[in-house]
């Protein structure tokens, strides 16, 4: 029956909905990616799952084109203007990574070696693509052991990075509440004045083409179109596809070739994603228990000296622009888990805090924005350049 990719595929989209349902009645807290790579593994080393499911799902050669297509999507999702008005929020967020991969090619690389410690450092600084890119350089080189650790951060990173984030955020949000009750209200005003201003400015953006013409396969085309030129710009250059196509989804969406949230808007984006995750569950079929044991203590020093890293990073950074440090390191964190865990750990926060819907609509804004900026530029920009750039010196 396996043998049937309809089934195969099935069953494949339903470890993915397992993952969705824990996720969601745990608020986020036992992240969907930790299931379905979890799950994909035990499911593998205990022979319910074949090792080609994903290739008798017939997924493996139209999934294996999606990384430059979300990329080019990745660079439609924020204006650059909004990026340079969160200036400081983007800062914050590239210290806590930079210092993060020094520490760790500081302190990791003459313990476990400079390929492993390579390894986990796209993943640590971002997601899912960062992870792609790692594996595909650890594949073409023939480490396919090595492909253990960038997973095993990926699915183990969120679980760090969130408690540590709604901490910090809880204090902030504090904060916020003192304020609107010293205020009178006033904080709360401001607040939504200047949620009106940015929906002004995003509704705003210019596109080249006429809406009649922004149609779901038209819009796919011009993703897809971006995505080509990046890889065959890849090819003429050596500079890698990912850094392309990044650098066409924001200049393209700056000037209006692309829309904003490209493939959102094409109603493409859920199933790409899910398709993207197939992709890395493929690269993890040669994973064995064994593999995973042995490469466990490398993978917790590379998270721990990260997150310290990262941690620090925001810290000092955050001072350094004038943020109160309970605002500046969540904004760091969000390297760890990115969008959307960074919306759902705001939206709590600002409803455990508040006493009223007032309070909780002026944190939940306060909030929001620079954490929005922050997982974009870790985990969107700054973790697909990071990755590139380390993995072309193995």
């Amino acid at each position: 029956m396996l043998n049937e990719p309809l089934v195969a595929a099935a069953l494949i989209f339903a470890l993915f909905a397992l993952g969705e349902f824990i996720s969601v009645i745990s608020r986020a807290r036992v992240p969907m990616l930790f299931v379905v790579m979890m799950g994909y593994l035990l499911l593998l080393w205990t022979g319910i799952f074949p090792q080609d499911i994903v290739d008798r799902a017939s997924f493996t050669a139209f999934a294996s084109l999606l990384p430059a297509v979300l990329i080019v999507h990745m660079g439609t999702i924020i204006p650059l203007q909004q990026l340079k008005e969160q200036y400081k929020a983007v800062l914050i967020a590239l210290s806590g990574i930079v210092i993060a991969a020094i520490l760790v090619m500081a302190i990791c690389i003459p313990i476990i070696g400079y390929t492993s410690a390579i390894a986990g450092i796209g993943p640590l600084s971002g997601g899912i693509i960062a992870h792609v890119i790692t594996v595909e350089k650890l594949t073409e080189m023939g480490l396919v052991g090595l492909v253990t650790i960038p997973s095993m951060v990926l699915a183990l990173q969120k679980f760090i990075g969130m408690p540590l984030a709604t901490y910090f955020l809880r204090k902030r949000g504090v904060t916020v509440q003192k304020e609107i009750s010293q205020a009178g209200g006033v904080a709360a005003s401001a607040a939504a004045l200047e949620e009106e201003e940015a929906k002004k400015k995003t509704s705003g953006r210019k596109s080249l083409l006429p809406e009649k013409y922004q149609t779901q396969v038209i819009l796919l085309f011009q993703v897809f179109l971006g995505a080509a030129i990046a890889v065959s710009l890849d090819s003429l250059t050596g500079i890698n596809y990912s850094l392309w196509a990044l650098a066409l989804g924001l200049i393209g969406t700056h000037f209006g070739f692309y829309t904003g949230n490209i493939m959102q808007r094409a109603n493409s984006f859920g199933i790409s994603m899910a398709l993207l995750i197939v992709v890395v569950m493929g690269s993890m079929n040669g994973i064995t228990p064994g593999m995973f044991v042995g490469y466990l203590p490398e993978v917790l020093l590379i998270m721990s000296v990260g997150v310290v890293g990262i941690m620090l990073g925001g810290y000092f950074m955050s001072k350094l622009v004038k943020w109160d440090h309970n605002k500046g390191m969540p904004v760091a964190l969000t390297a760890l888990f990115g969008f959307p865990a960074d919306y759902i750990v705001c939206d709590e926060v600002s409803r455990s805090v508040s006493s009223n819907e007032t309070e909780q609509k002026a944190i939940f804004d306060e909030l929001l924005t620079p954490m929005l900026v922050g997982g974009f530029t870790t985990v969107t920009i700054a973790s697909i350049v990071i990755a590139s750039i380390l993995v072309g010196t193995l």
